[in-house]
């Protein structure tokens, strides 16, 4: 049997002073690999440090680490993908473990759960910020992961074929996990040690503005892939605040058998309707998300698995 085609996917932005360690290390690694850096617009020779390390070298010009992986997964063909940040924080040694997990259990992703003892490599903010994340996707999701926010994955040619590519960013990772939540894929996990970044080197990461944007994708997740418990607890809130507007008014009808405060009856009745339409809403969309569903799983299954 022939052995698997494995690409090794280096999204990267300004990343020159790492990027020839981090393509020599996987070429190290992973010597049977393609290993393709996607330069996402860099101003600091990334591309040329790149090529002298010997890598395949494209660009994509729409800005966000979520555009270079709709183009990588769209581009690359492979029977395994492994996908690494390009900033050197990632141990190369680790990808033929990773593989072998993926290929023994016949996984479909397995992460890099990053393990580091360096404070500076993963700060206390970000590490807060993730659990956080991390705690409420497997609150609504299922609780099959750890470190949802990881840079370091290996994936199979079935989850990056059916793989929709919506977000623009860093909540690309986010949506791998909940996508292989949703599909209840088969996942592993394999710590890897997590480095600081060599000198010279500076995070994209903006710490509030993306954990904003990443908490945002996974309340729109919630709302496309969860619709009836999403507009059912919109529901609960708008017939709560209906009631409360509306009790006085219902007690002082009972006392007086008049109403005098009109616009505040008005305004219960409305929040009373807003409920009921949001509860019809989820009860729709719930429907709708089903065949959804059901549409991902067959084109998931229309791909077929690479052999041990």
């Amino acid at each position: 049997m022939s052995s698997p085609r494995i690409a090794v996917i280096i999204p990267c932005f300004n990343e020159a002073v790492a990027i020839g360690r981090v393509v020599a290390d996987f070429r190290a690694a992973l010597p049977e690999a393609r290993v393709l850096v996607f330069d996402n617009n860099s101003t600091d020779g990334t591309g040329a440090a790149a090529l002298a390390a010997g890598a395949e070298m494209r660009r994509e010009r729409l800005q966000g680490k979520g555009f270079v992986v709709a183009r990588a997964f769209a581009d690359v063909e492979a029977d395994i993908y492994v996908l690494v940040d390009g900033d050197g924080t990632y141990t190369a040694a680790d990808a033929p473990a990773m593989i072998d997990l993926l290929r023994r259990e016949r996984l479909d992703m397995v992460t890099g759960i990053r393990v580091t003892q360096e404070q500076a490599a993963y700060r206390r903010g970000h590490r807060f910020g993730n659990r956080l994340l991390t705690g409420c996707v497997r609150l609504v999701f299922g609780d099959r992961i750890t470190d949802m926010l990881s840079g370091y994955r290996v994936f199979s040619r079935r989850f990056v074929k059916s793989f929709p590519a919506m977000a623009a960013g860093f909540e690309t990772e986010t949506e791998f996990t909940v996508h292989a939540l949703e599909q209840s894929m088969p996942l592993g996990e394999w710590e890897t040690a997590y480095h600081e970044r060599p000198p010279g080197s500076a995070s994209k990461l903006r710490t509030y503005v993306d954990g904003m944007r990443i908490l945002r994708t996974i309340v729109m997740l919630v709302k496309n892939e969860r619709p009836l418990p999403f507009f059912v607890l919109i529901a609960l809130a708008l017939l709560l605040a209906g009631l409360a507007a509306g009790m006085p008014v219902v007690a002082e009808f009972f006392e007086t058998g008049l109403v005098p405060r009109l616009p505040r009856a008005v305004l219960a009745v409305g929040f009373v309707l807003l409920s009921f339409l949001s509860l019809v809403c989820g009860l729709i969309l719930d429907s709708v998300t089903r065949g959804r569903r059901e549409m991902k799983r067959m084109a998931y299954l229309a791909i077929p698995a690479v052999e041990p």
